[in-house]
């Protein structure tokens, strides 16, 4: 394992909604062995209420608080050496705060899906507020491709087997 992982044991996975963060993630650390966390299943669990319920009565800002603070919460986990896989939200990764809590305190995966498989499985999901209309979401795409190309590596999601995107994970010269 490299020295950074050894001292803050975090890999961060980060992608555009629908990417499959949450189920690569699960499927990674249990071959590991080690915790995952779901940063938006964090965000609900702590605020009592769904993330599409936070946008519509406190509105995107407001939300980006919240969740940098769940970040930050996760980050001090890894920091005392609790090793963890953590799903980052689609947007999370955009902040620089975020981004430098990330960086300095693990390793970032970016999991590139191509914008038909996001649609294809964000299809009549009513609660992602960003996907409800179809060309900003294709815009928002487009435009947050920039920020993930920051992660440390870059992993393609060519298929719907998450297993098979983990695996490609552990072979990245981290191990």
């Amino acid at each position: 394992m490299i020295l950074k992982l050894k001292r803050t044991p975090g890999i961060f996975l980060v992608g555009f909604m629908g990417s499959g963060k949450s189920t690569v993630g699960r499927a990674l650390a249990e071959e590991l062995g080690w915790g995952f966390a779901d940063l938006d299943e964090d965000i609900e669990k702590r605020e009592g209420m769904p993330i599409s319920q936070i946008f519509d009565t406190r509105g995107e800002a407001e939300f980006r608080k919240v969740e940098t603070a769940a970040l930050q919460e996760r980050v001090r986990s890894v920091e005392r050496g609790q090793p963890c896989v953590i799903a980052l939200g689609g947007g999370a990764f955009l902040s620089d705060e975020n981004f430098q809590m990330v960086s300095n305190n693990g390793i970032s995966v970016w999991l590139d899906c191509p914008f038909a498989t996001v649609e294809r499985r964000l299809a009549g999901y009513a609660h992602r507020p960003l996907a409800r209309d179809p060309a900003k979401l294709r815009e928002l795409f487009a435009v947050r491709r920039a920020a993930y190309e920051r992660a440390d590596y870059c992993v393609p999601v060519e298929n719907d087997d998450a297993a098979g995107t983990a695996a490609k994970i552990l072979a990245l010269p981290l191990f």
